[in-house]
């Protein structure tokens, strides 16, 4: 599989725990946005700047996209990001079933997420 045929997910390690106690992750922003922010790898440093920065607590969830029984949508993502830039949205939980490896996610010294392939 091509790097940008995959998709992750950012949360943080008791965020999975929890995913994997109940079957399936629910953000808490799903309620208000109706779907579960996903990333490429290639993509996946902008949002973790944007709302993790700094934080060591984060896992980076390897998803199956045939194996997430719900609708992707790729759309686009905040103004800042590149214009022709579209993220995709999973319009349902995300099933633990659909995860494939789990990776730690740190931050360089800095604090900043590298972009990665």
């Amino acid at each position: 599989m091509k790097s940008e045929d995959q998709l992750v997910h950012i949360c943080s390690r008791d965020e999975w725990r929890t995913a994997e106690r109940e079957g399936a992750r629910v953000p808490a922003t799903y309620a208000a946005d109706g779907f579960v922010h996903l990333s490429t790898p290639a993509q996946v440093h902008l949002p973790a700047n944007r709302l993790f920065a700094g934080r060591t607590d984060l896992v980076l969830l390897r998803l199956d996209p045939d194996a997430l029984g719900a609708p992707v949508k790729w759309e686009p993502g905040v103004p800042t990001d590149p214009a022709s830039m579209l993220f995709p949205h999973l319009y349902g939980p995300l099933p633990v079933t659909a995860v494939t490896a789990v990776e730690e996610y740190r931050p360089d010294a800095d604090g900043t997420f590298p972009a990665r392939r």
